[in-house]
């Protein structure tokens, strides 16, 4: 084991012993300043979860989520200087809580967290020139290609996703209501959202994201949910920004 990792590994785990032969600068002992250093650390890495994870903490509650946060940090420890990137396993770690089992939607919430953190650090792009695609004809608009925009994020979910980050981020919303949801994630300016597809657009999205046509894509919603509104999931993405530009950024 090399210096640094005798110096770290007991970091983050305040079982193991300090490591040995440690030394101010003055060479006085410093195995108190060490274990201030390693309290300081481990609450450094519960209050980076706190912010990255604001719907996790609000179901689970805060001394909940204190209570797990710290098996976490041991078990997954920063790999990157830059705080944005922590706690990307975060939902697997929940799903594999035996305590957490009856919360199935859980893992879902953090990826929704996760999702919003994404869309906030995304890269800007051209917007989507919806006064020219108003122009085209019917025949055109359904063979266009419509490009999602870096920023935007499709999450699905075998839990009534959106409801419970309404429940939780909102007041007066109502209870959820048990169902699959689709939810799109979109940063029209500054601050991301979620927004909740009509059923059958999350294959609808998907189809899109992966260069289907307009036309396609439609049909690919159509063969799964005869019902699909086509409207509804257009005039949603148009309003909140969720395409770009075909050929700008």
């Amino acid at each position: 084991m090399t210096t640094l990792q005798r110096f770290r590994t007991p970091l983050l785990d305040p079982t193991q012993d300090r490591p040995e032969g440690l030394r101010g600068a003055a060479g006085a002992p410093a195995d108190t300043r060490y274990d201030v250093y390693r309290n300081n650390v481990t609450h450094s890495l519960i209050a980076a979860l706190h912010s990255a994870f604001p719907l996790v903490l609000k179901v689970l509650g805060t001394q909940n989520f204190d209570r797990l946060a710290p098996a976490y940090v041991r078990a997954h420890p920063p790999t990157s200087p830059l705080m944005m990137h922590y706690g990307a396993d975060f939902p697997d770690f929940l799903a594999a809580q035996p305590q957490l089992s009856k919360m199935g939607y859980l893992p879902d919430c953090a990826r929704l967290d996760l999702a919003l953190r994404r869309s906030y650090h995304a890269a800007d792009s051209a917007p989507f020139d919806l006064e020219t695609f108003q122009q085209l004809t019917p025949e055109e608009m359904m063979q266009t290609q419509l490009i999602p925009a870096p920023a935007t994020v499709l999450l699905r979910s075998s839990w009534p996703l959106f409801d419970i980050w309404r429940f939780n981020m909102q007041a007066d919303a109502p209870k959820p209501q048990m169902q699959a949801q689709d939810v799109l994630i979109t940063r029209p300016e500054f601050d991301p959202a979620p927004h909740l597809l009509p059923p059958g657009g999350g294959d609808w999205f998907a189809a899109l994201a992966e260069g289907a046509t307009l036309d396609q894509a439609h049909d690919t919603a159509l063969a799964l949910v005869p019902d699909f509104d086509l409207g509804a999931a257009l005039g949603l993405c148009f309003a909140t920004g969720a395409f770009r530009a075909k050929n700008g950024g």
